[in-house]
């Protein structure tokens, strides 16, 4: 296809996988995102609202893993859209995924420090936190506003700390080689299943009320009695499809396993198998440990008026053995690290993959790899970098986890959209993974789901994203029209091919002479 085989292909099938399973990682966004569903549509949207957000996503990951099995690229889906809609498509492309892998680290990793804070350190350690706890109105009693914008502001820069060492000692792992992740990704996709399976039965056993009805019981919690959580009452259907957040948020970053492409033996059948295995299994345990929740909450209803205390309450008053839920709490923290290790690995390559093909600010420094480790050097760390700044203007978790999934899923969207229009016509060359007479049919749900999602994705608590929205489209269309129409050539394509590969061949030649 026209590239060097620069990164090490040292990844198999359940690697691939894995580095997917574990960005998606049910024990992040599924435990972490819980009150947005119960602050939309209680047991109704956590369950119900699972299976078809699961479902549409593994719509998604169908089509793209039909568009990665004939075009496995480290660039994954800005390749692809330049391929199928043309270089401004892709370059288009190249920013809106960009942009939601940052978001992608950067939620989780914000999550881990929440998680680390109230599950380890409280939980297991009892250390105080409370001025490591952001408060929110109402206040507590007989705290005044000075006290908490005291205790707010020590919070925050708590969290920007913790949150810095913790994505610092991601990118070493990353630096440090592709072997070292893959033993990571792989340990954590083993870890995942284990610790999800015996949350679920922990939940279920010493909490579980076994009362079916409460996963068919819809009720609008918006505003007040979802404790805030959307900050204002919303009509039922827009609370439904807010509430679709709380599934598309964590079964996102599938895309992994494309940009691991250029890592993986058999690469054509391997990513697409490792994106629609790891959605449909998240899909199913994450079902399976929302029911758990679910069930053992006393009072749904007060489990709604917690907001974002909700899973936390429910787990620090379960009355499970303390040992028992030590190790779960230290579990899905290191599951959570774990996530957000393989979402940088993924951020990275994306990098890499853009700047090789000149499409970033200094191109020449990102798409440089690094002789002894095999790994994009340059590009982790900015990535790194780039996660943390996005904690920094937008703190609150709601807002990073929607900006996540809205814009991931949109540029899961354009290669899909380019397809449709291109399959059978310009789009003539397939890999062994086909959706045959679904190919078109599914495209088009995955196109109209994700303008719905768009929707849903910019209402109130995750207004912020307006400004991003609008902000990266403006920004486009300057460098777009300004700039990149004329420099930016884009990946390889047809004749580029071949004068590339001739290029590699003879660089490739010169070096054995050398050697």
């Amino acid at each position: 296809m026209g590239y060097a085989q620069e990164l090490a292909r040292r990844m198999g099938g359940f690697s691939n996988f894995a580095i997917s399973f574990s960005i998606i990682c049910i024990l992040a966004g599924g435990i972490t995102s819980f009150p947005l569903a119960m602050g939309t549509g209680l047991g109704f949207e956590a369950t119900i609202g699972w299976v078809v957000g699961g479902v549409f996503a593994l719509v998604v990951a169908a089509c793209l893993g039909q568009i990665g099995s004939a075009y496995p690229t480290a660039g994954g889906l800005y390749h692809w859209s330049s391929i199928l809609g043309g270089r401004g498509w892709g370059w288009a492309t190249a920013w809106f995924n960009l942009l939601g892998l940052i978001f992608v680290v950067a939620s989780v990793n914000v999550g881990v420090w929440q998680l680390f804070r109230d599950l380890v350190l409280a939980g297991v350690f009892h250390v105080d936190v409370t001025n490591w706890t952001a408060v929110s109105d109402p206040l507590p009693s007989g705290m005044t506003a000075d006290q908490a914008a005291t205790i707010n502001s020590s919070a925050y820069y708590t969290q920007v700390v913790a949150v810095s060492l913790i994505t610092i000692a991601q990118a070493l792992i990353n630096h440090f080689g592709i072997k070292l992740t893959t033993l990571l990704t792989d340990f954590s996709g083993y870890l995942i299943l284990v610790i999800a399976v015996l949350l679920t039965a922990t939940f279920l056993i010493w909490g579980g009320h076994w009362d079916f009805s409460r996963i068919t019981t819809f009720v609008n919690t918006t505003g007040d009695p979802g404790g805030g959580y959307v900050p204002s009452p919303r009509p039922v259907i827009i609370a439904f499809l807010i509430g679709l957040l709380y599934p598309l948020y964590t079964i996102t970053g599938f895309d992994a396993s494309a940009h691991t492409s250029e890592e993986t033996q058999n690469a054509r059948v391997a990513v697409p198998r490792g994106m629609i295995h790891s959605v449909f299994w998240s899909l199913v345990f994450g079902l399976a440990m929302a029911v758990s929740f679910v069930m053992a909450s006393p009072d749904l209803a007060q489990t709604a008026k917690d907001g974002a205390a909700a899973w936390f309450n429910l787990f620090s008053n379960l009355p499970a053995p303390g040992i028992l839920k030590d190790i779960l709490a230290i579990g899905i923290v290191v599951a959570n690290f774990i996530c957000a290790l393989a979402g940088l690995t993924s951020t990275s390559r994306m990098i890499y993959a853009f700047a090789r093909d000149g499409g970033l600010p200094g191109s020449s420094l990102w798409k440089g790899v690094s002789p002894t480790w095999r790994t994009p050097v340059a590009a982790i760390w900015l990535g790194a970098v780039l996660s943390v700044a996005a904690t920094l203007y937008s703190p609150a978790f709601a807002a990073l986890a929607a900006g996540c999934a809205l814009f991931l899923y949109v540029s899961y969207a354009m290669p899909i959209a380019a397809g449709l229009l291109a399959e059978g016509k310009t789009w003539t060359e397939f890999g062994p993974f086909r959706l045959g007479i679904w190919s078109k049919p599914l495209g088009i749900i995955a196109v109209l789901g994700v303008l719905v999602l768009m929707y849903a994705g910019i209402q109130p608590p995750f207004d912020i994203l307006i400004n991003y929205a609008i902000g990266l489209v403006v920004l486009l269309l300057v460098l777009w029209f300004g700039i990149e129409a004329r420099r930016f050539k884009g990946p390889p394509i047809g004749a580029a091919i071949a004068q590339r590969a001739s290029e590699i061949a003879q660089a490739e030649k010169a070096v054995g002479e050398t050697a």
